[in-house]
């Protein structure tokens, strides 16, 4: 796995398959930012895009000497700035009203997150609704079965199954963050 200096390097030169790289390491981590600080998920997924097609286009006049990630969630920070400075129709903002730019906890934070989504993703769809059913919306084995008309039979084998997947698939931090996921969900 290349590092992100690497790949920017790469970037920088042209290389395509590095940007999609980079991409698909830090976008959900990115969102899941700004989600927290906008709170209103309208417009968030381009503001997120923006920032890698800006990283593509401007490749050649930016320079990137520390972490990219960083600068990656500056450029998010920015657009996060211009989108509420659009909604409100306002060009000053309050210096409070400003969102931090994240600390190195709250970034790994977000890379859990991150992996913790990538992972429910790649169940199978059923299993994936179940196990939401279960953690986030606390229903119970029997309220899941009546919901999805199946048995409680098959929802206990496929939150099993669920389990098991994110365990082989996970580190046991992001394990936990599933089973933090449904304060974290209600801040939202």
């Amino acid at each position: 796995m290349e590092d992100d200096l690497t790949l920017w390097k790469n970037i920088r030169n042209g290389d395509t398959q590095a940007l999609k790289v980079l991409h698909d390491r830090y976008y959900y981590q990115m969102f899941l930012y700004a989600i927290k600080i906008y709170h209103n998920q309208i417009g968030l997924d381009e503001a997120v895009a923006d920032c890698f097609i800006k990283l593509w286009t401007k490749r050649s006049e930016i320079v990137i000497e520390r972490s990219v990630k960083s600068y990656l969630f500056l450029m998010l920070r920015n657009g996060l700035i211009d989108l509420i400075r659009k909604k409100t129709g306002s060009i000053l903002l309050e210096v409070n009203s400003l969102p931090e730019l994240p600390d190195n906890e709250s970034l790994n934070e977000f890379d859990h997150y991150a992996r913790l989504y990538n992972a429910l993703e790649k169940l199978p769809e059923q299993r994936r609704r179940i196990l939401e059913l279960a953690v986030f919306e606390s229903f119970t084995y029997a309220q899941i079965a009546g919901k999805l008309q199946i048995s409680v039979n098959t929802v206990k084998t496929q939150i099993g199954r669920a389990y098991r997947f994110l365990k082989e698939e996970l580190d046991p931090k992001s394990i936990q963050l599933l089973f933090l996921l449904k304060s974290k969900f209600s801040m939202i």
